[in-house]
Formats: structure tokens, C-alpha cells, sequence
């Protein structure tokens, strides 16, 4: 037998099922993309502000028409799987994120697609609306949630190492979107990490950490900030 290293042995895995229901929070409801309820609102949502698909490979959308397309288009799909952002407390819809490059064998899934409309930014619903899909993500048996964005995109980065990504290293000249160039960031979450970040989240989402006016008391950076494995 060869002693070169190959790896431990991984025990017990076996692939996760496929994203798919409702993920329903305190904050926020992910609602599987349905653009029959959901197109019209969020192209008004987004109306007028256009810089909000900088960073997207499509967009943004001349008409409702064209947008509602484009939902139709990506609708339903298992991979991306597109949710719609539903406010609990408003009951408006505000955005859309998806999971995407499901390797369901590897057990490895991505965080993608995250468009957030101003009615639902610098709330504690989009921040929830991350936080559970990486729950669900990790209850369902993967090993592995990732998340890329252009190296570019500051607040991409920033959110990513929020939530408790860890930074894995940019990939130069990864795409050319939009025809332009996109070195992209990758980070990631990994199974071992997972129980204290879910500690972390808790403590956020707690409503001890809430005051009356739903300001948050202690910032989700300060409590995943020490439990990122890499800088």
C-alpha cells in the first residue's frame, strides 16, 4: 500500500437531498421563485435602481415584461433553485437568492444569485434570509456551502465573511460578464465550522438582541469574526 497522504475517510455521508421547499423565518419566508406572484412586485421594488445589477450577469430590465421573461426563465429550475424574499412584517417581496452548482454527490452547494431591492436592504430579514439557507443547507446533509462574487463587489465581500465565510483565495479572470472581465472571490463554509457559526447565528437572530425599535444590540461580524478559520 502507498504511503502517500490521499485524505481521511469520509464516513457516513450520503447525498443531500435536492433544495426545493419553503424556508420559513422569524424575519423573512424564502418562497420558491413563482414569477405569477411574484414578478410584478419586485420589478417595482426594484424600479429606478438600475446600479442594483451591476455586479449580475443580466439586467437590468427595460420593462416588467422583460423581467417577468427573464423569472420565467429561471423559474422552477433545480439548479439555480431561486427563492423570492418575502418581509414577514410587510409582507412585501424584496428580493431573490439561489442555491446553485448543487453537487448533491460531493455534498457541496453554492450561495448565489442575491439581488436585495432598497425596501428590504439594512434589515434584519435579507441577513436572515442567508443565514437560513445556510441552516438549511447543513441540516440536509452538506458538507460544503459556498459563495463567489466578483472580487470587485465590496459589500459581496463584506457580507460573505459577515455570515462567516471563510476567504478562499480569488480566481483571476475567472468569466467575462457583461464583456468585461471578473476575477471572482470564492469562500466558503465548511461542516466542521458549522456548529459554532450556527451558535453565532442563533445569538444574532436571538430577541434578546433586538431592541424595541429592532435595532440589532451586537453586530453579526463581531460574533463570527473570531470563528473564521481563515482570514
Amino acid at each position: 500500500m502507498s504511503d502517500r497522504p490521499i485524505g481521511p475517510v469520509v464516513t457516513g455521508f450520503a447525498p443531500p437531498p435536492p433544495p426545493g421547499p419553503a424556508i420559513p423565518g422569524r424575519f423573512v419566508t424564502l418562497e420558491p421563485l413563482d414569477p405569477a406572484r411574484h414578478a410584478d412586485d419586485l420589478f417595482a421594488a426594484n424600479r429606478g435602481h438600475d446600479w442594483l445589477w451591476d455586479y449580475m450577469p443580466y439586467g437590468p430590465f427595460e420593462d416588467q415584461a422583460t423581467y417577468r421573461v427573464w423569472q420565467e426563465s429561471v423559474a422552477g429550475k433545480p439548479d439555480p433553485f431561486f427563492f423570492a424574499l418575502r418581509d414577514n412584517r410587510s409582507g412585501k417581496v424584496g428580493g431573490v437568492a439561489s442555491f446553485l452548482r448543487v453537487d448533491r454527490p460531493n455534498g457541496v452547494i453554492e450561495i448565489g444569485h442575491i439581488q436585495i431591492a432598497p425596501v428590504l436592504q439594512r434589515g434584519p430579514a435579507t441577513t436572515e434570509a442567508i443565514l437560513l439557507m445556510i441552516r438549511w443547507a447543513f441540516e440536509a446533509g452538506y458538507r460544503r456551502v459556498e459563495w463567489k462574487c466578483n472580487a470587485l463587489n465590496e459589500p459581496s465581500m463584506i457580507a460573505a465573511r459577515r455570515y462567516g465565510f471563510a476567504y478562499e483565495g480569488t480566481f483571476r479572470q475567472h468569466l467575462v460578464v457583461k464583456g468585461r472581465n471578473r476575477d471572482s472571490a470564492w469562500f466558503s463554509i465548511i461542516d466542521g465550522e458549522w456548529p459554532r457559526l450556527r451558535a453565532a447565528h442563533d445569538a444574532w437572530l436571538s430577541p434578546q438582541n433586538f431592541d424595541a425599535d429592532g435595532n440589532q444590540r451586537q453586530r453579526l461580524s463581531e460574533l463570527t469574526a473570531p470563528l473564521r478559520q481563515i482570514p
